[in-house]
């Protein structure tokens, strides 16, 4: 087969004058007609010559290439544009009673956002690359947002009202290590007011106003990983504590003014330390010990070291568990999870450990926040009867409750992972609470007075795979059940519009109006229309939740926190990986609703077990599932069905074994006949090497399994290590629909498209461009393309672009194939095109 390759750019062009004569020859060729019918008297002449408009209309559609276009009032228009933030990690409020009150927070995607506390809208945010991670965010004089990330290197400062970048500082280091800010609560306007950052194995003193970085003390040469920076209320003074190796504890005493190691005293520990480490005062650190058997208490005063050890069985009895130390900030405590409970222990000023309380079903602690002068407050969440019971409690004093609320959750959110806290005046002078609490989907909720005040679905920010569904069909008929309903829904919506005119409408009847006027629309309809643009997005996020989404105005219609993929004893890190079709009724439309089959696994590895769920997609219930199957590392939608209408998936394991599913009688028998059909690839970026598979046998195992197959390598290409790296590979989509097989070119030619599911875009670097942007000179990088046949393993099409690199991103469909990457030369990004067409059905 002769190939041949073009590679172009098409300028989309307007036809808007084109339009206006269509309309105008249209309009001419209709009033003839309208005319007719109404009996007046055409002209054979007339008619003939509109006959003849139309004719020359039809052949110029037809030898017309038309490209789609925009008018100009149209570009920037959207039916519906949503913004989320991701799983939050850091929150701090600013409710001060000049501005705004709102919420600073720092999420998982790293993302800074503020947000308004009275709906939960989004005043600013900012997305940081993905590899500009997040480690801290605070408040600084009142009107700076200060965040740290990339593992302590970057320090940026972001004005609170409008989220405008103020300063940015870089920091640099010795090598990588624990990431830690502090920012003084009471910071004036002075240059002498410092931020202390430690990351990348040195301690920064940073200015607040400009960044500026006053002074730098270096501490990881000497190996220590630090866990805590402590600086005493008013004092000069900073203590820099952490752990050398295993077994033995450091603290250095620095002055605050100039960075000068007053001190540096360490001692050893001949039973270990675990992990982690709370600071419990100024001068009482608290750890466990390697075996986790015993609480260590550190005091370090003046830098004098000393250790006391409590067995754990002195402590909470013959436990059974092992003990897991909070991470909430307590004055004078610390807690401790074991058993399902969490033990409150303060420890006192000979080091003497108490325990103060011991509470059930705790599922988070915030940390403590200042009330009035010498009193704080925390607050804890708890789960039962179907409400979250949200509990706030003196510091000094754990038998009183400051509030006690319950609160009625959605059980498809999950459980609360993290709350804060914030505390305002009442009119009369009492102290009242709201609790910003972070659910197990991601969510983000307010709760204030006993009532869930706002929420947001953050979880969407994490989307890991989409596919669409179509709407039901709607059925013909009526029934008088539904006229009444209707004839009900009528009369209200009339009484609350009177009431919306006359002023009368409460927060809800507005509510209310707003609903019934979204429903009205045509494009928010629950059925599907015409020309087939209404659909569902059935949308699996990062927390293992599934929402579907309407494409008419972005609503949610039902959402699913999949319970195989929510932590448990037996999958401890579960994950979501895609989501494929399982059933699209054709023939029965009416009668049966189409489903998805969402793919995961509960590990980290590729080797960890996969779980498999089948979820209605009308109604989000889940209809099976399988848990603990083998491994998945490929999943491939066969293009069969059975006579229910279920799609073939073959499952491929890491021993590239292919399992079956449904595991049907039926479906053994149809895929019997097409086994010697079935081909596959596999990728191993990491080695370089990308082989072709086809299914031989059944699997020899103890058990039998009739639907386990084994396979084998029939071709394999090695790309040599030493001049190409593989860093990305695009498939076209296998549903997708193939507008034309043919393009006219000029001088009434025709090309034929070369059309396959099985071609193959890989894309390779040089070695030296592997790394980021600018990491390799012109003449070092270059960037290869291949267009390969997944079946016999013919590389088709090879292309090299010299001094690029990447990343690369494409996008197959059809015959053609668009990437995109950087241009070390011209300084640039640059995408380009890649046609393939058959030669050997050109026409003579």
């Amino acid at each position: 087969m002769t190939l041949s390759l073009l590679a172009h750019f098409e300028v989309l062009t307007s036809y808007k004058n084109f339009h206006r004569s269509l309309r105008s020859i249209t309009s001419f060729v209709v009033t003839a007609t309208q005319r007719e019918r109404e009996g007046e008297r055409v002209t054979m002449g007339t008619t003939s010559m509109a006959s003849r408009v139309f004719l020359l209309l039809l052949i110029f559609l037809s030898s017309t290439n038309l490209s789609l276009s925009l008018y100009e009032d149209q570009v920037g228009l959207m039916d519906w544009h949503q913004q989320y933030i991701g799983k939050v990690k850091g929150a701090v409020f600013h409710t001060q009673k000049s501005g705004r009150r709102r919420v600073v927070v720092s999420t998982e995607e790293n993302v800074i956002a503020s947000l308004d506390l009275r709906h939960g809208e989004i005043f600013w945010r900012h997305v940081l690359g993905s590899n500009d991670v997040i480690d801290g965010i605070d408040i600084a004089l009142g009107k700076y947002v200060i965040t740290l990330s990339s593992g302590g290197g970057i320090l940026r400062a972001w004005n609170l009202p409008d989220g405008q970048m103020v300063w940015e500082s870089f920091l640099e280091g010795s090598g990588a290590s624990k990431s830690l800010l502090t920012v003084p609560t009471n910071l004036k306007v002075d240059k002498d007011n410092l931020i202390l950052v430690f990351g990348k194995g040195s301690l920064h003193a940073i200015s607040s106003i400009d960044g500026e970085v006053l002074w730098k003390k270096e501490i990881a040469p000497e190996s220590v990983e630090v866990q805590q920076i402590i600086q005493p209320l008013g004092s000069d003074i900073i203590y820099v504590l952490g752990f050398f190796g295993s077994s033995q504890f450091d603290a250095y005493k620095i002055n605050a003014r100039n960075g000068e190691l007053l001190k540096h005293n360490s001692a050893t520990f001949s039973g270990g330390f675990s992990s982690e480490a709370l600071v419990v005062s100024s001068e009482i650190l608290v750890t466990l010990d390697s075996t986790r058997s015993k609480l260590v208490i550190i005091s370090f005063q003046d830098g004098e070291i000393n250790y006391q050890q409590t067995h754990i069985s002195d402590i909470f009895g013959d436990s059974l568990g092992t003990p897991v130390l909070l991470p909430s900030k307590l004055p004078g405590m610390f807690s401790v999870k074991i058993d399902g409970a969490v033990v409150f222990i303060r420890v006192t000023g000979e080091g003497k450990l108490e325990v103060l309380d011991k509470i059930n079903n705790v599922a988070a602690i915030s940390d403590a926040i200042s009330l009035s002068e010498g009193q704080q407050a925390f607050a804890l969440i708890q789960h039962g009867d179907g409400k979250i019971h949200l509990t706030v409690k003196p510091s000094h004093d754990l038998s009183g409750d400051l509030l006690k609320e319950s609160i009625d959750m959605d059980n498809q959110r999950g459980t609360v992972h993290k709350i804060f806290i914030n505390n305002y005046i009442r009119t009369d002078r009492s102290h009242g609470f709201r609790a910003l609490i972070v659910m197990e989907d991601h969510s983000l909720l307010l709760l204030q007075q006993g009532a869930i005040v706002w929420s947001r679905e953050d979880g969407l920010a994490s989307i890991v795979d989409v596919v669409t569904s179509e709407l039901p069909v709607e059925k013909e008929g009526v029934s008088v059940a539904k006229v009444e309903q209707n004839l009900f829904e009528w009369l209200k919506g009339h009484i609350l519009k009177l009431k919306g005119t006359l002023m009368l409408a409460s927060a809800e009847d507005v509510a209310a109006i707003q609903e019934m006027r979204l429903k009205s629309f045509e494009k928010s309809k629950m059925t599907r229309d015409h020309n087939g643009f209404r659909k569902l997005l059935i949308v699996l996020t990062r927390a293992g939740k599934l929402f579907a989404l309407h494409t008419g105005y972005g609503q949610v219609v039902w959402s699913l926190l999949l319970p195989t993929l929510r932590r448990s004893e037996t999958c401890e890190y579960p994950t979501g990986l895609n989501i494929y079709h399982w059933q699209v009724p054709h023939h029965h439309a009416l009668d049966e609703n189409p489903s998805v089959l969402v793919v995961g696994r509960c590990g980290k590895n590729s080797d960890a077990p996969g779980v498999l769920s089948i979820v209605d997609a009308y109604t989000g219930k889940e209809i099976n599932s399988m848990a603990a199957i083998h491994s998945v590392a490929q999943v491939i939608p066969l293009p069969f069905t059975d006579s229910t209408e279920q799609r073939l998936h073959l499952l491929i394991d890491v021993n590239q074994h292919g399992h079956l599913y449904p595991r049907t009688s039926e479906a053994i028998d149809i895929f019997q006949r097409e086994l010697t059909n079935i081909y596959w690839y596999s990728v191993e970026a990491d080695n370089g090497i990308i082989k072709g598979h086809v299914l031989k046998s059944n699997c020899i195992q103890e058990v039998i399994d009739n639907y386990c197959f084994e396979s084998k390598d029939i071709w394999s290409i090695v790309f040599p290590s030493d001049s190409e790296r593989i860093i990305a590979t695009v498939i076209r989509k296998l549903s997708e629909v193939v507008h034309t097989q043919a393009k006219a070119i000029a001088d009434e030619d025709v090309m034929f498209k070369y059309i396959s599911k099985n071609l193959l875009f890989v894309a390779t670097v040089a070695p030296k461009g592997s790394g980021p942007i600018g990491t390799a000179t012109p003449e070092e990088s270059w960037l290869t393309v291949y267009l390969i046949d997944t079946v016999t393993g013919r590389i088709l099409h090879r292309m090299t672009h010299h001094g690029s690199q990447g990343p690369v991103h494409a996008v197959f469909s059809e015959n053609w194939v668009v990437y995109h990457y950087f241009n070390l030369r011209a300084h640039r990004y640059e995408m380009s095109v890649i046609e393939i067409y058959d030669q050997s059905r050109a026409v003579c």
